[in-house]
């Protein structure tokens, strides 16, 4: 609106100029010059044009400075950015799933642990003491995946204040700039998101898995210790060994 108002003042400014050299400085009259009137109806317009292309060069001046200001309020950044703490969150998960005797899936030695606790069919010589192993290992796991969901429980509060802050900068995002950097922000977020899902899901898997392992092992042990047992035991009658 100022802009504008600028041209029009402008433009006005100018019609009096012109109109003010006409008065005070008056083409003369030449008698027995018929065309002294259409001179200066000519030289009129030639003024009202010259004000025309000035009020053009206005407009342009004014174009140029809302581009301006209109790339300076796209260009503006937001200054305090939001992000997530999931490094830490799944460092303090790995170490949860980690507890006890649990089967856990940040073991660096997986395959050898395993095999080492659950042997499949074998015989043991102490079955109550393999099988105190086998239920503690299932025991463990189960309370690591346990802690592991307590752990995200614990974050929703700080959650759901970050998702809210993100919110606020969203509805008060000025530009292009600073709406392009808060979906930035928010696709971070979901990343972090499905990590933890990601980590929480893997905790599930590895509770059920050892309790499965569990069951499974004790079962091939009877078999085993059964099949030993009578196969080592000789019975005759009438002469016939069994």
């Amino acid at each position: 609106m100022r802009h504008k108002w600028l041209v029009k003042s402008a433009t006005s400014i100018a019609l009096v100029a012109i109109m003010a050299v006409e008065t005070v400085c008056p083409v003369p009259a030449r008698a027995g010059v018929p065309g002294v009137f259409a001179t200066e109806y000519t030289q009129i317009l030639n003024y009202a044009e010259l004000a025309g292309q000035l009020e053009k060069q206005v407009m342009m001046v004014e174009n140029q400075l809302n581009q301006l200001a209109d790339m300076a309020k796209h260009g503006v950044t937001i200054t305090d950015q939001l992000f997530g703490t999931v490094a830490s969150d799944i460092t303090t998960l790995r170490q949860i799933v980690n507890t006890g005797q649990a089967l856990s899936y940040t073991l660096s030695n997986m395959d050898g642990t395993f095999r080492l606790r659950f042997p499949g069919y074998s015989p043991s010589t102490n079955y109550g003491q393999s099988y105190q192993t086998w239920s503690q290992t299932s025991l463990d796991s189960t309370l690591g995946a346990l802690k592991a969901a307590g752990v995200q429980n614990s974050q929703f509060d700080s959650d759901s204040a970050l998702l809210q802050s993100l919110k606020s900068q969203s509805q008060s995002a000025v530009g292009r700039m600073q709406a392009i950097e808060v979906g930035n922000q928010i696709a971070e977020n979901q990343a972090e998101q499905l990590m933890k899902l990601r980590q929480l899901m893997m905790a599930d898997m590895q509770s059920k898995a050892a309790y499965q392992s569990a069951m499974v092992q004790a079962d091939a042990t009877k078999q085993a210790n059964s099949g030993q047992f009578f196969g080592q035991t000789q019975v005759t009658s009438d002469g016939v060994t069994f």
